[in-house]
């Protein structure tokens, strides 16, 4: 157990579900979760996690890819600050991306919002630019629903990240 969690568990149900917020923006994500409280450990909790995630629909992943910022961009309109500071730090290989690679990411981002209609979404954390742009430039060929599963996929991932850095382990 670790205090953030302990601390959780007892906490407001709001509060709770601001808290997680911040890992993955979809607030029947969060109210699902929460109303498992309380978890005796982490992984107990990154198990509900994936378990309630797995339930949600279309418009519960439209609402968690809103709080995502592109691609090389610094903030989503949706996203907390916290959530905003997570995804900075996620991205921090796109700040040393040499121009070319930002311009081409730039592009593809549009590209892929006008052909799905939502942000590119991709678990950052440990990939450079150029990977990036490679897989967004791969996934510019998926069909909507392909596609739609494979951000709600990589969504996943990054909450799984996000709920371990909030509990600073």
């Amino acid at each position: 157990m670790t205090p953030i969690l302990e601390a959780w568990n007892v906490a407001e149900p709001e509060s709770a579900v601001t808290a997680l917020n911040h890992c993955c923006a979809s607030r029947r994500w969060a109210e699902g979760v929460m109303a498992l409280r309380p978890f005796d450990n982490p992984n107990s909790l990154f198990i509900a996690a994936d378990q309630v995630w797995a339930t949600m629909a279309e418009p519960d992943w439209m609402e968690a890819f809103s709080a995502h910022p592109r691609i090389g961009e610094r903030r989503a309109t949706q996203a907390s600050e916290t959530s905003a500071a997570w995804s900075s730090q996620e991205q921090s290989a796109v700040a040393s991306a040499q121009a070319r690679v930002l311009e081409e990411l730039a592009e593809g981002n549009r590209r892929y919002e006008e052909l799905f209609g939502f942000t590119y979404i991709v678990c950052a954390t440990g990939k450079s630019a150029n990977e990036m742009l490679a897989i967004l430039q791969r996934r510019l060929s998926s069909t909507h629903e392909t596609e739609l599963r494979e951000a709600a996929e990589q969504q996943r991932q990054i909450t799984q990240i996000r709920l371990r850095k909030w509990l600073e382990l």
